[in-house]
């Protein structure tokens, strides 16, 4: 069962009471422009660059009230948030971390076993917080508005959100990390999850005082980014653009 009951919605909204909700758009200033570019560019998924300040709950607030606007399907809004301050739950959590990350460099091609054991992939002890977010699946019903034929919409809505409080985030200076190397059983225990709960998302979070130019795994040749003109196809699969 959902664990929040959708609103009360009045169906006999007229197109003229419609009309009124409506107000112009314009682009952003060149400043705001380059504030919202600044924050996509500049995000970084941080592991060890963390402080010791606290954040406060204001902050705290501004961002996980930004990921609550992010689009979802049929505005389900599946999300909830699960802030992690508990030592002794972060400590359960960072030896989840310890047994999958062990578990996971041994399917590693063993040339790239070493390389794996030097990276950071984690600050789950080193950050002042932690926040899981999850999914409701149940949230708008069995299946809701938009989802009969794509019924993962709501996990694509989810990380919409993820998406929302990390640029959040690094517009109030907070760096984020998401640890995806835990398993769903480990994180249901330790978090009092319920089963049809579904785990998108464990996150670092906290103020930091500098971050790596590029994507730190980039920086430390474990990947490259991609040209976006390889991925880029018109109309059909595969079918390049005449021009860029």
């Amino acid at each position: 069962m959902s664990s929040v009951q959708p609103t009360s919605i009045d169906p006999e909204m007229t197109a003229d009471e419609a009309e009124r909700e409506l107000s112009p758009v314009a682009a952003f200033s060149p400043e705001e422009r380059a504030a919202v570019y600044r924050a996509i560019y500049e995000r970084r998924d941080v592991r060890n660059e963390f402080l010791d300040t606290v954040v406060p709950q204001d902050v705290l607030r501004r961002i996980l009230d930004a990921a609550h606007h992010a689009p979802s399907v049929g505005l389900m809004q599946p999300w909830n948030f699960i802030v992690v301050r508990d030592s002794a739950k972060r400590v359960a959590v960072h030896a989840a971390f310890e047994r999958a990350a062990a578990a996971e460099e041994q399917i590693m091609p063993a040339d790239r076993r070493a390389h794996y054991r030097s990276l950071k992939l984690q600050g789950i002890l080193r950050a002042p917080l932690n926040i899981c977010v999850t999914c409701d699946r149940s949230r708008r019903g069995a299946t809701g508005l938009g989802r009969t034929q794509q019924p993962d919409t709501d996990l694509l809505s989810t990380a919409c959100a993820v998406q929302n409080l990390w640029l959040a985030a690094r517009a109030e200076g907070i760096g984020m990390g998401w640890v995806s190397i835990l398993r769903d059983a480990d994180l249901r225990e330790i978090l009092n999850i319920p089963p049809e709960i579904a785990i998108v998302a464990y996150l670092c979070a906290g103020y930091v005082d500098q971050s790596y130019l590029r994507p730190e795994l980039e920086v430390r040749r474990w990947a490259t980014r991609l040209p976006l003109d390889e991925l880029l196809f018109e109309d059909d699969w595969g079918r390049k653009p005449d021009t860029p």
